[in-house]
């Protein structure tokens, strides 16, 4: 069935499996992407949505790099908001509701357009090792197939064991089995494996809810999307709804504590902290009476509701005789209840930053199995890890991005530098850059970056470098071009600034606080250029974040710079630590098992004091 080999296989189709399977076939490899369940490719396991803090600005990235996420995320959506819009820039986050079915639906059409990409349904059991080097899988049927690199993306699936009060049974999803093997082969070599667990809500028919009772949660009125490429803007969306839990709730909920695996030591793995169950919720804030609840359509036409704010794994009854306590749940129906899941993963500090495995060469892990959650750190680790596959086996330089270049950065430096002990979420906060990493310029930053390496094409690089000067221009128009104070002091009175005496040029009043690009196109010269033009809003937003926070950038930049020295300062391949007396015990402990590439990357390793770093610098002559 398999006589030639491939270029890469891809273990798992979902959101990492996919985009690591579009990644490496785009850039050229003959790629097969092997899954338990090809009718589940691009599975939206959890919650209908891509997006939200600091995941919008991923998704952004990797459409800017040539991946899939932000086109099936618009084509399929069903509502968009623009997360933070009151804060600065920095901070807005772009998330699409989603319909479940459509998205899995198109992430399989794209990929059955991809020509590179073949496909085959069965379970992975192992991996074929000659040496220190992977060189295929072999599948639960015992066919051994043959590749030049692997990339492992098992999501929940490696030795899953899913929990529902004190009912468990192996499973990588509802309805779906474990996988085996893997875990057993990878500990045997060497590798070094955890546990860790997740959970999700009770689906639920959007018949039986009472949304009078609820507050609606519409949409943006004017819906932006997710990629820079010409994909469908929304004409119409899906509200969403809130509603929240009560005393009476939670007093019911407590009733099952007992036979909470939660609670009564089933579950020993840590889950997720920044997406706690309803029980979790209730038991560290006992203080507080009730908790949000968002109701989530799961699609245009189906009547699905996804219960956002109640994930569980309380006893059936429980959760049922609960949730009818809720406000407008009175009569609900269950589709099915939620439920906890444990699994495998690999601490990622056994990685290098190309998401290869320091153990065996040419094999990528990628998603969760690297311990971290959400659909859109996992597809990210997916586009690298399929990027470096085929970088790899081409005998190219790998493709790494700084902390200071992407989001995407971050979450890699955290992981491999830092490693996770519970499931890693990305947040704004954890990029001391923000600023520079924005939603809104993820094409400027990283397109021709991938552009280099043959994976963006020329229709992304065309769109950007438009964008690109487009926004130029209008920055110049307003540096150069003057103001009458008659038509401009109406503006400034209307937003409560100080009025002007004389003509000057736009780009000073403009960078007023509380002046925006709506004021500046009131006035006659800045609406006529921008019709002549042609500019759109992307091009308009660019232009007024360039010039009402241009300071703030180029500071944050200056300091990106200043650190990217300790970055280009190379720390020789297996540098024997211990040979440093200096260093203290932690941090000879830390830097040999990590093994960092550069000073910088040193530097972020907890329990590697500034102190461990001077001596390292005095060491290489720094």
């Amino acid at each position: 069935m398999f006589e030639k080999e491939y270029d890469v296989i891809v273990v798992g189709g979902g959101h990492a499996g996919a985009e690591a399977a579009a990644a490496a076939a785009n850039m050229g490899s003959r790629t097969l992407l092997v899954t338990m369940n090809l009718q589940n490719i691009g599975q939206m396991s959890c919650n209908p949505a891509m997006g939200g803090i600091a995941k919008g600005q991923i998704v952004r990235e990797i459409d800017a790099l040539g991946g899939y996420s932000g086109i099936i995320t618009d084509k399929s959506a069903i509502q968009f908001k623009m997360l933070n819009k009151s804060k600065g820039p920095a901070m807005w986050s772009p998330r699409a509701q989603n319909d479940r079915m459509r998205f899995a639906e198109e992430w399989r059409l794209a990929l059955e357009e991809t020509p590179l990409v073949d496909f085959y349904q069965e379970m992975v059991s192992g991996l074929l090792v000659s040496g220190e080097r992977v060189i295929g899988v072999r599948t639960s049927l015992g066919l051994d197939i043959k590749a030049k690199a692997v990339v492992l993306t098992n999501g929940t699936f490696l030795n899953g064991l899913i929990h529902i009060g004190d009912k468990q049974f192996g499973g990588g999803r509802a309805g779906e089995r474990a996988a085996t093997g893997i875990t057993e082969q990878l500990t045997d070599i060497g590798f070094d494996s955890g546990r860790m667990k997740t959970g999700t809500p009770p689906r639920v028919d959007g018949r039986s809810l009472d949304y009078d009772q609820m507050i609606p949660q519409p949409g943006d009125q004017n819906p932006e999307k997710f990629s820079y490429l010409q994909t469908p803007v929304l004409k119409k969306q899906r509200d969403c709804y809130m509603t929240h839990t009560n005393a009476l709730v939670h007093d019911l909920l407590k009733e099952g504590f007992d036979r909470s695996p939660m609670f009564n030591g089933r579950i020993k793995s840590i889950g997720p902290r920044y997406c706690p169950s309803i029980e979790d919720k209730i038991n560290r804030f006992s203080d507080k009476d009730s908790h949000q609840i968002f109701v989530e359509p799961e699609g245009w036409k189906t009547v699905e509701v996804y219960v956002n704010g109640f994930s569980t794994s309380l006893p059936e009854d429980i959760q049922y005789k609960a949730l009818r306590s809720v406000k407008g749940f009175e009569n609900v129906k269950f589709f099915r209840p939620g439920y906890a899941i444990e699994y495998d993963y690999f601490p990622p500090t056994q990685l290098k930053h190309t998401l290869e495995t320091k153990l065996i060469a040419n094999l990528y892990f990628a998603g969760q199995i690297n311990g971290t959650t959400g659909y859109e750190e996992a597809a990210s680790q997916g586009l690298m890890a399929g990027i470096n596959a085929h970088l790899k086996i081409n005998e190219k330089d790998p493709f790494m991005l700084q902390r200071d270049e992407a989001y995407i950065g971050v979450l890699i430096d955290d992981l491999i530098t830092k490693g996770t002990e519970e499931p890693y979420r990305m947040f704004t906060s954890r990029a001391e850059y923000r600023t520079l990493l924005r939603q809104d310029n993820a094409d400027l930053r990283l397109t021709p970056k991938s552009y280099e390496i043959g994976l963006a094409n020329e229709e992304r690089l065309f769109a950007m470098r438009e964008k690109e000067r487009k926004s130029n221009e209008f920055i110049e128009f307003f540096r150069n071009t003057s103001f009458d104070p008659e038509h401009i002091n109406p503006i400034l009175e209307d937003v409560s600034s100080s009025p002007v005496k004389q003509a000057d040029k736009m780009f000073k009043v403009f960078s007023r606080p509380r002046v925006t690009m709506s004021h500046m196109l009131q006035l006659e010269k800045v609406s006529e250029y921008v019709s002549k033009n042609n500019l759109n809003r992307e091009v308009l937003e660019q232009a007024e974040i360039q010039v009402k926070y241009s300071g703030y950038i180029a500071k944050e930049k200056n300091n990106a710079d200043k650190l990217q020295r300790l970055e280009n300062i190379k720390i020789p391949k297996d540098f024997d630590y211990t040979k440093l007396k200096s260093l203290s015990y932690e941090a000879r402990e830390k830097l040999e098992a990590i093994q960092p590439v550069t000073i910088s990357q040193a530097s972020r390793i907890s329990g590697v004091s500034p102190s461990d770093i001077s001596v390292l610098l005095v060491y290489m002559g720094r």
